[in-house]
């Protein structure tokens, strides 16, 4: 059987909001399929545990009372269009400015 390729539905720097839990975020990395731990994985309750055949994004994350890093499938990700920035504190490291709601990803320093 060939393995469908699949081709993720957001970009890194894309602001996202969580379908199921109130939390939103920037993406800084995408696994094209589940990369993470087993244990990681049998610990979401099953009856909302995602595909493992989906891509997953890791977030600069946060909801109203603190900031994290996330590993959401696809499935589980909803564009953010309410446009307001985020104040997760690792944003500042990877990426510059947000435009149209998306974060550009800074430029490395040549010296």
């Amino acid at each position: 059987m060939i393995k469908q390729i699949r081709h993720a539905k957001f970009q890194i720097g894309q602001v996202v909001s969580h379908r199921i839990f109130a939390f939103r975020g920037v993406i800084f990395d995408v696994d094209p399929e589940f990369s993470n731990t087993e244990e990681w994985y049998q610990s979401i309750p099953e009856e909302i545990r995602p595909h493992r055949d989906q891509p997953f994004y890791h977030l600069f994350a946060e909801n109203s009372e603190t900031e994290y890093v996330a590993y959401v499938s696809e499935q589980n990700l909803v564009a953010d269009t309410t446009g307001t920035p985020l104040r997760h504190p690792q944003i500042k490291n990877v990426f510059e400015k947000i435009e149209d709601g998306v974060y550009r990803v800074k430029r490395p320093h040549l010296n």
